[in-house]
């Protein structure tokens, strides 16, 4: 199967492509700059444009395109930046795909945990209504963009957790703190984080596209965890102390806004569908992801291949 890529520069979209190739797939990279290789197609989202014909013949498109949530302080043309980013994006796909008489029959396009906002305790299944916030208002576009999608095209959105990788994604700036032994919870450490190994959440969108499954997917591991136990069990695994907690006051001081939707909210997130379609995680508990992340694991691999 053919398969365009939105998003394949990027952590995990590295780690999917490998993935994808792995299976016997080809996979064509949409790039901003001109194409250096033959597996590359230009398109500029911001304008609106890419040629119909980059998506011809293709058996899938995955869109995980936009701007890094944490990268930057959230000023308003940031945040005006994370919507315009992802929605345009996604438009700019879809668009695409109407013009052709026979579109690409599955799009695969990102979305996030944060879809739920701040919920607590409560368990997060597929069907758990949209949450506040502007996490929560972004992905809702963005998943409002993607059922733009032609009719008869299967549109699965991902809600992905948080990523956890040995190098970079989610815990970029946390790991290498846990590693110097410096490293803590966030705030009071009670609020649910889904989380999912790079591996999984790559083998998990390869599940996806080769099943029928559409409309909104859970990614994530089917442990659910505070960050208490997710920063201790990675710790642990580091030979690592972790008590050096950062209050929620400094948090809030430090990252204002950013810090209360991203690293304080709670998702308690359940991957039900995925367990209902049988999907076999190679990480599904925090001690197992926790040794992958400390390159401690028997099963040996390198990251961006997605063999963990």
């Amino acid at each position: 199967m053919r398969i365009v890529m939105a998003g394949a520069s990027g952590l995990i979209g590295k780690s999917m492509s490998a993935t994808f190739r792995n299976a016997g797939h080809d996979v064509v990279s949409l790039v901003r700059r001109a194409p250096g290789k033959a597996a590359e197609v230009r398109w500029n989202p911001a304008a609106g444009e890419l040629d119909p014909q980059a998506l011809a013949g293709a058996g899938a498109v995955v869109n995980l395109s936009g701007a890094g949530i944490g990268d930057r302080p959230w000023t308003r043309k940031r945040v005006e930046e994370l919507f315009s980013s992802r929605v345009d994006s996604t438009r700019t796909l879809t668009r695409a795909m109407q013009q052709l008489d026979s579109p690409p029959p599955v799009l695969l396009s990102q979305s996030g945990s944060n879809y739920y906002g701040d919920a607590g305790n409560t368990v997060l299944r597929e069907d758990a209504p949209r949450g506040s916030g502007t996490l929560a208002a972004i992905c809702g576009e963005w998943e409002d963009a993607a059922a733009t999608a032609p009719p008869g095209v299967r549109v699965v959105v991902t809600r992905t957790g948080v990523v956890l990788s040995r190098k970079g994604g989610a815990l970029g700036r946390l790991l290498p703190l846990i590693r110097l032994g410096v490293g803590g919870p966030l705030g009071n450490g009670r609020q649910y984080w889904p989380w999912i190994t790079l591996p999984d959440v790559s083998a998990a969108s390869l599940f996806l596209l080769e099943s029928g499954i559409s409309g909104p997917v859970n990614v994530c591991a089917p442990q659910q965890t505070d960050v208490n136990a997710l920063v201790g069990e990675i710790a642990h695994a580091l030979h690592r102390p972790s008590a050096l907690r950062v209050p929620a006051p400094v948090l809030r001081l430090l990252m204002r806004d950013l810090a209360e939707e991203l690293l304080l909210s709670s998702q308690r997130m359940e991957p039900a569908v995925l367990q209902a379609e049988g999907f076999v995680w190679q990480h599904p508990t925090l001690a197992q992801a926790a040794q992958w992340v400390a390159g401690r694991d028997k099963v040996a691999g390198k990251e961006g291949a997605g063999l963990g």
